[in-house]
């Protein structure tokens, strides 16, 4: 089935190249050209992906679209596209739950490489070896719906946070290198810098080390990786 991806751009040049390379490669592409009207159909229609400029006329910014969609439980993946001297503003957007992000100037590849890591883990399925549902301490992950629960409570994760996670419950107690991560997560023809990792740890620590279980952590493990420790009580 076509994928359907929202653009919301307001550089005319910038748009129609997105929409017609991307409507070559088979997707169905809908444009947006302010910050308003790209809330709108975010909100009001259901889209495989959103690429969302970060500068955005109209009084609202990608980063209020983001945020907004975040608020309303919507986990569509974002990419977000930024200048390079916006480097602030990217940590920010993937803190409010952006999933990549691609740095003006970028080249179309670059571009649909992103788009292609980021479908793949949306629409990822779990292998006949793995498990479909996965437990540790209060911690449940049903891959096949796409749901986190911790206890009865249901946690909201954007699907790269499920595919951290993932990773982290099929390797328990385990030390995960950042390039496994890259590797497994966003694939190894991808460019992505280390601190875009650690921000997506830091968001997934956020979602399932809290107050209520305090024995959960993800530990830094300095030069190595990461390692979940998971409340067993």
């Amino acid at each position: 089935m076509m994928k359907r991806i929202l653009l919301v751009e307001d550089d005319l040049a910038i748009r129609m190249a997105i929409v017609d390379d991307f409507s070559f490669e088979g997707y169905h592409v809908d444009a947006a050209i302010s910050g308003p009207e790209g809330m709108s159909m975010g909100l009001a229609k259901k889209y495989d992906l959103i690429i969302l400029d970060l500068m955005l006329p109209g009084g609202t910014d990608g980063l209020d679209i983001c945020k907004e969609l975040r608020r309303k439980d919507i986990t569509t993946p974002i990419i977000m596209l930024t200048a390079k001297s916006q480097d602030y503003d990217k940590v920010i957007g993937l803190e409010l739950g952006a999933d990549d992000y691609v740095t003006k100037p970028y080249s179309p590849h670059e571009l649909r490489a992103r788009v292609k890591a980021v479908l793949r883990r949306s629409n990822s399925k779990p292998s006949i070896e793995s498990k479909p549902i996965i437990s540790a301490g209060p911690l449940v992950l049903d891959i096949g719906k796409q749901e986190c629960k911790m206890g009865n409570q249901v946690i909201i994760l954007s699907t790269l946070q499920i595919s951290l996670l993932q990773i982290f419950l099929e390797n328990p107690g385990q030390v995960i290198s950042r390039q496994d991560i890259l590797d497994i997560v966003w694939g190894p023809d991808v460019l992505v810098t280390p601190r875009t990792i650690d921000t997506h740890i830091g968001n997934l620590r956020k979602k399932i080390c809290t107050p209520d279980y305090p024995g959960n952590a993800i530990l830094t493990v300095r030069g190595l990786g990461y390692k979940l420790v998971l409340d067993e009580t």
